[in-house]
């Protein structure tokens, strides 16, 4: 076990100690509306200053907000360029670094202004019917390009009778006859299809580039003489069918045509144009239907031609490329043994890591994270380690260690004992793999007591947690408990092979690697082993029910969001078209036994540990029909359960900062009813 190691801090910067209130002392769940991270960082041209958003909470409304700040690169002059509770994001520099592009929803609906660096003038743009994505500037500053929805209106399958004046009829009927047509987070689909637009700089009305039957979202990329757009779609016949067959294509900015510069099978997607405009690198990978598949980076010529793998010898997955000025090679994010990185790779290969702890999250401590790089080869991103939200950090390829120049939240947490989290390694029962965790210690940790555990499951499956802030396991922490939170095989960022160990078989021995964790986190001596608990939220959720199904080792239990019955989820999730061809080997119909056996409620006849379902009421992920059938099960065997039900909550739960703060006290709630009474006895938040 070793203590991590911090980003290098700015001194200047470090927030001083504060004197410690009585009740203060630790993070509590009210603490939760008084955070604020950093994202979104948009270096200027010329490297000098950063454009980026500051979140924060709005404990009067229970909702997210955002304004756009700037900072010098070396941390001075640190102001808001907007400010209110509207939520103002996505500032993009023009080329000349003479203005600043953002939306912002001040009006009611989200449009686009313009800032003028000089004066500080701002004004709207435009009058956008749908909320713009994808901004990018024009080569010479005159035109944005952006990315919007234009809603279809499909003829209605039956006519009704005419209603009479002054009558109230129900609704109409709503007709679903799209292969896609509920997404989490958004719900029912408006019909319709996201195209590219094109809007003069200084406003006006935006024109339609793109037409068709299929969407075209991400950030488009200029030619240098501004006469295409390079962008990836995915605009074959059987797109619903094969969501990841993605291609690259150029688009006439002049009249839509549209021609295709790559042809495989899989996502070709994040196209990055080279200062001269001679090469395109983008992201993807030959698609064999596994999974979990690295995503490398490629490189080909502007037509086409040429392409080739530059990160081939490179077992990580690349992420947000972007050119050196120098067209030398390219700048981009990573992340391995469950850390966030900035790379440098060379167009022959050679990859240099640049900085360190990467990230962006708030509640549970997933990877993440954002990047930016000007012409002068400075580069700004976000940073979360595990003692704070995402604060701005800023570096150069040319030299010295990367820095943090903001602390968002001194104020804060400075005077506060958060829970301290170390890196911890060990090998698994099943085939002696090295499996890595983090423990997170209470505040004012003994190791001469015995303190209960939370077994704490990223989901996913194929994702990461790392040394990375997260208020979830704080709020464990400050209550008392011991917590683990691990990377079993199937996580990302150990490379293809150790993710793919769970290809079609999920759950599966990612158990043996987390019970072989609990043992050894009792060897260490300061873990209660009949206070052991387990939680997990997605893929966290499908493990946990899995869990009490194949040992009783565990006290309680609370299954978050979890998978159930993998016949009926196939059938239900909102992407439905990608789980059944990925994470099986057939239909449902075809494989049931496959269906089965890897489903948790095939093992509920075992289970003897008191378990909660918690689930969001508008989960179009995992419905609410897996929580139930579990928690039904375990009612109908007598076994102690409870379903707990987040109102106007999809997939994410803690969408709200009160849900994150609900989530959280029904899980240690439930965990609380089932403590002894021996060792250090956790204490509610």
């Amino acid at each position: 076990m070793k203590p991590r190691n911090c980003l290098v801090l700015a001194l200047t910067l470090l927030t001083p100690s504060l004197a410690v209130a009585d009740g203060d002392a630790h993070f509590e769940p009210i603490d939760v509306f008084e955070l604020e991270w950093a994202a979104d960082p948009q270096i200027s041209p010329d490297g000098s200053r950063i454009a980026y958003v500051r979140n924060f909470f709005d404990v009067m409304t229970d909702s997210r907000r955002a304004n756009i700040w700037i900072v010098d690169f070396d941390g001075s002059s640190h102001r808001p360029l907007t400010s209110g509770n509207n939520n103002n994001t996505s500032p993009r520099w023009s080329p000349s670094g003479d203005r600043l592009l953002y939306v912002s929803n001040e009006e009611g609906s989200a449009q686009l202004h313009m800032r003028w660096m000089d004066s500080g003038q701002t004004a709207k743009i435009t009058n956008l019917t749908s909320g713009p994505g994808g901004l990018a500037w024009s080569p010479n500053g005159q035109w944005i390009a952006l990315s919007m929805h234009v809603p279809s209106r499909p003829e209605p399958m039956a006519e009704m009778p005419p209603r009479p004046d002054g009558a109230e009829w129900a609704d109409p009927p709503r007709v679903i006859e799209n292969l896609v047509y509920r997404a989490d987070g958004a719900g029912y689909l408006e019909p319709g299809y996201s195209h590219l637009f094109v809007v003069p700089a200084e406003g006006g009305s935006p024109r339609q580039i793109t037409s068709g039957d299929f969407d075209h979202d991400g950030t488009p990329e200029w030619t240098p003489d501004g006469k295409h757009l390079i962008i990836s779609a995915n605009r074959h016949d059987e797109w619903e069918y094969e969501p990841l067959d993605s291609e690259i294509y150029e688009v006439s900015v002049r009249d839509g045509a549209m021609r295709a510069l790559t042809d495989r099978r899989g996502p070709d997607n994040a196209p990055a144009l080279s200062p001269d405009g001679g090469k395109i690198a983008y992201l993807g990978f030959d698609d064999h239907r596994q999974g979990y598949t690295v995503t490398r980076l490629y490189v080909m010529n502007r037509d086409g031609s040429g392409s080739r793998v530059v990160t081939g010898d490179f077992d990580r997955s690349v992420q947000d490329p972007q050119w050196s000025a120098d067209g030398e090679g390219l700048f981009f994010r990573y992340n391995t043994e469950g850390n966030g990185k900035v790379g440098y790779v060379s167009l022959a290969g050679k990859v240099e890591t640049l900085a360190d702890d990467v990230g962006d999250s708030i509640g549970r401590p997933y990877s993440g994270g954002w990047l930016s790089v000007s012409d002068s080869g400075r580069f700004a991103f976000t940073t979360a380690p595990p003692e704070r939200p995402a604060d701005l950090a800023v570096g150069s390829r040319s030299g010295g260690a990367a820095t943090r120049i903001t602390d968002l939240n001194g104020d804060l947490l400075a005077h506060k004992e958060l829970a301290e989290v170390e890196e911890i390694w060990w090998e698994s029962s099943h085939d002696g793999r090295r499996i890595q965790g983090w423990i997170a210690k209470p505040p004012g940790f003994d190791p001469g007591q015995k303190y209960p555990l939370v077994l704490e499951i990223h989901g996913g499956p194929f994702a990461n947690y790392g040394d990375r802030f997260s208020s979830e396991v704080q709020l464990f922490a400050a209550a008392g408990y011991v917590v683990l939170y691990a990377n079993p095989r199937g996580s990302t960022s150990y490379g293809q092979e150790f993710g793919n160990l769970i290809h079609h078989n999920y759950p599966g021995q990612d158990f043996d690697d987390l019970m072989s964790g609990i043992d050894a986190m009792i060897a260490e001596g300061y873990v209660d082993e009949d206070q052991l608990f387990v939680t997990g939220g997605s893929g966290g959720g499908v493990l946990t029910a899995w869990i009490v199904g194949h040992t009783d080792r565990f006290a309680a239990a609370v299954s978050a969001k979890p998978v159930i019955n993998w016949y009926s989820f196939v059938l239900t999730a909102d992407f439905y078209a990608f789980f059944y061809k990925y994470w099986f080997s057939g239909f449902p119909w075809d494989v049931p036994e496959e269906y089965l056996q890897r489903s948790p409620l095939h093992h509920v006849g075992k289970v003897t540990t008191p378990t909660m379902l918690l689930t969001g009421e508008v989960d179009y992920r995992t419905p609410m029909s897996e929580s139930e059938q579990f928690y039904q099960a375990l009612k109908l065997r007598k076994i102690d359960t409870a379903l707990v039900r987040i109102p106007d909550a999809s997939h994410g739960i803690a969408r709200r900062p009160s849900q994150l703060i609900a989530k959280v006290a029904h899980v240690l709630a439930w965990f609380e009813r089932y403590q002894t009474d021996d060792g250090a006895t956790p204490e509610a938040p």
